[in-house]
């Protein structure tokens, strides 16, 4: 990711945060549980919706800007424990089922090895717990605006910190071996339009 773009980023992100993301934070968080790990934490955009049903707050930022803004924005008296983790997802030792709910939002684009993030997130949920997600994803329904994220892509990654364009989110959670409880496809309103086509809601590990 280019210098300056963990200063700018939630200044970049804030019609859409206004337009659309931030309620459908607070709807998908609403029912976090127990355990929760969430995958590229940012600056904290979903610290506010965490319910008190929530235990335990793992929270996954590698990026030491975004880990700065992210401490700051940690409530004084929260209702649930909180732990900053600074490694990233692949270097953190998750045991076989010990998390009750995992988060990801606008993160699976970037992650460098995907499929290998998702087998390590499923292994560590227990049977039955969710997957909560926001993604952009690539424009399978427009074919004119797919061509256009895919010329723009190379250039994309480099300066959006490995965020691909036509990553296929659906796919990847589904080959993982998750079940979709809720997807919707949408517009990301008020995004830059290559990065409107999205998909949110909850899969889940199936019981055993």
């Amino acid at each position: 990711m280019l210098w300056p773009l963990p200063r700018i980023y939630d200044g970049l992100m804030q019609v859409t945060e206004r337009a659309c993301l931030r309620h459908w934070r607070a709807e998908l968080l609403k029912d976090a549980r127990g355990r929760v790990l969430e995958v590229g934490a940012g600056s904290g955009a979903n610290l506010p919706y965490y319910p008190a049903g929530v235990a335990e707050l793992i929270l996954v930022e590698p990026e030491r800007i975004l880990r700065g803004k992210l401490r700051s924005r940690l409530p004084a008296a929260a209702p649930w424990r909180v732990r900053v983790e600074r490694r990233p997802l692949e270097r953190l030792q998750l045991r076989a089922g010990e998390l009750d709910t995992v988060v990801m939002t606008l993160v699976l684009c970037s992650l460098p090895r995907p499929q290998q993030a998702l087998a390590q997130l499923f292994r560590a949920l227990r049977p039955g717990g969710r997957l909560i997600f926001i993604e952009h994803v690539a424009a399978t329904g427009r074919p004119q605006r797919l061509r256009w994220q895919q010329r723009i892509e190379p250039l994309w990654k480099r300066v959006f910190g490995n965020c691909h364009l036509t990553r296929d989110s659906e796919a990847l959670i589904a080959a993982a071996g998750f079940r979709f409880d809720s997807l919707t496809r949408t517009s990301m309103r008020k995004a830059f339009p290559l990065v409107r086509p999205s998909i949110r809601g909850v899969a889940r590990k199936p019981l055993e």
